[in-house]
């Protein structure tokens, strides 16, 4: 077994290949996008890669993703980079991998989520989504008002903008819905949904339904894997998510982690 950090693009995308729907989030973090931001570190058996764990830095607090199918292989993986990792960061980890943790750590858990993919587009490509118009950087003071008042405490990242995959609904003037990504490149032909949220005033109406699926009928010409990220609690969004054609790729944990003095 061997523990080493990873550069090389390829070798990272071949791995992550292998179950493109449940590393979507980290195949499109290879674009050179994301890609600055990011630290990459794999354990090796035989010279096979057969656990990856990814540092992203872009938010002021770091992002530690670490999902598997072998927990015990990635629980050496992670024990081995635990030095190097920052005294504090968010962490997306497959389920009881934050055991490991435990010891040395503080763990403020944010709940169990499940990853979805877009299985089937066919719903998507029926909704009538053409009131939902795209959102540019001229908007941005706009979404940043409409986030802090309907989705406080979000994961928006304002670069996101510049893709032009976001779109909105606007009532009387006002923007009532957003849908948008947190993740999208078209040369590894990925993306991630998220900020997706309707004004409470004018929730259980269908508007995150429509503005999602003009979203992803564009990106539908644009990419080959579609998904998101979605608390197991939110029924109202999972089943939103389930009329436009996702279905759940597996389960995982976040949490806040810090390191204790």
């Amino acid at each position: 077994m061997n523990v080493v950090p990873l550069q090389d693009k390829q070798r990272i995308e071949a791995f992550f290949r292998r179950k493109p729907e449940l590393y979507i989030y980290a195949i499109g973090d290879l674009d050179d996008f994301f890609w600055p931001y990011t630290t990459w570190y794999g354990r090796e058996e035989v010279g096979e890669l057969r656990d990856i764990a990814l540092v992203y830095t872009a938010k002021a607090l770091p992002t530690v993703i670490a999902l598997t199918e072998e927990p015990e292989g990635m629980r050496t993986l992670l024990t081995e980079i635990a030095r190097l990792l920052p005294q504090r960061f968010h962490a997306h980890l497959s389920l009881g991998l934050e055991e490991l943790f435990r010891n040395d750590y503080l763990i403020e858990p944010h709940g169990v989520f499940q990853k979805m993919a877009l299985h089937d587009p066919s719903p998507v490509r029926q909704i009538d989504g053409a009131r939902a118009l795209q959102l540019t950087e001229a908007d941005l003071p706009e979404m940043l008002a409409f986030y802090a008042q309907s989705y406080p405490g979000n994961w928006f990242d304002e670069r996101m903008v510049a893709t032009g995959r976001y779109f909105g609904l606007r009532e009387n003037g006002q923007l009532i819905c957003i849908a948008g990504v947190h993740v999208y490149s078209t040369r590894y032909r990925v993306a991630a949904l998220g900020n997706i949220v309707t004004h409470p005033a004018h929730r259980d109406q269908g508007y995150a339904t429509r503005v999602t699926a003009r979203l992803c009928q564009v990106l539908l010409d644009e990419v080959d894997h579609i998904g998101l990220n979605v608390k197991v609690d939110n029924k109202a969004a999972i089943a939103c998510y389930g009329k436009l054609g996702f279905e759940v790729v597996a389960p995982y944990g976040e949490f806040n982690i810090t390191r204790r003095v």
